[in-house]
């Protein structure tokens, strides 16, 4: 299976007739399975249908519609147009053992454990434990539960790439909380000598719930205070005195 990397858009352009739009683009892109085998290919799509292409195994353009095979001929006759295709080609495999150095390094998960909102009402309580920007994919969230592995009432996300090489996973678990029960998420990763093991701490959960409504009563009482001070300087200032006799 090969490794795809997108180096370069070269160039996107629209051709427009009076029935309908056109749509055309050019892309460079390197493909590698290791430092050694690498493939460079330069290709131009019409509609989304590949129409040419030059391939760095041929050294040369192809053409795939009677027209670029025109084209194609013409390109393979021009040297710096060559010249230039080797130029790229040079330029890709100089940057394939930077992406295998890369991707040869395990990246350790961020891991956070919270609790979060249940949608069914007959659960109080969901945990979620999330594991953020690890590599390679393989990862394994484990809940436990007093130190026994709990299976019910747990699911999982799919690892879910970000985009740049790295990972992300959530684990879920609906929980009906015991007094002195010990909750914890333990995760087994290739970047970890041992598995390491994240605790549920209710207390600390409690605590940040107390501070957030207490923020919140605070902003309420200062808008209070704001509002009748307001209320009180326009009515004073509203008021005309008149001196008795």
């Amino acid at each position: 299976m090969h490794i795809r990397c997108t180096l370069l858009l070269t160039s996107v352009f629209l051709l427009f007739s009076r029935a309908d739009a056109y749509f055309g683009y050019g892309l460079i892109r390197c493909l590698f399975t290791s430092k050694d085998d690498v493939v460079y290919l330069a290709q131009l799509y019409f509609n989304k249908v590949l129409q040419g292409q030059y391939n760095s195994t041929l050294g040369k353009y192809v053409g795939y519609t009677e027209k670029m095979k025109e084209i194609a001929d013409e390109l393979n006759k021009n040297q710096r147009f060559l010249e230039q295709e080797k130029k790229n080609e040079q330029k890709c495999r100089t940057n394939v053992p930077l992406v295998f150095d890369v991707l040869s390094r395990p990246v350790e998960p961020t891991v956070k454990l919270r609790l979060a909102e249940s949608p069914e009402s007959e659960h109080p309580g969901m945990l979620m434990c999330s594991a953020y920007n690890f590599y390679p994919k393989q990862i394994k969230l484990t809940w436990l539960r007093d130190g026994k592995e709990a299976t019910s009432n747990v699911t999982s996300t799919d690892e879910l790439p970000n985009g740049n090489w790295l990972y992300q996973i959530h684990s879920y678990l609906e929980i009906i909380p015991k007094p002195g029960e010990n909750i914890s998420c333990m995760v087994e990763h290739a970047s970890l000598m041992e598995p390491k093991f994240y605790d549920w701490d209710p207390t600390s959960e409690a605590e940040k719930n107390k501070i957030a409504i207490g923020v919140a009563g605070l902003l309420l009482g200062l808008v209070f205070v704001l509002s009748g001070a307001v209320f009180y300087k326009r009515n004073t200032t509203s008021r005309i005195l008149v001196p008795t006799s």
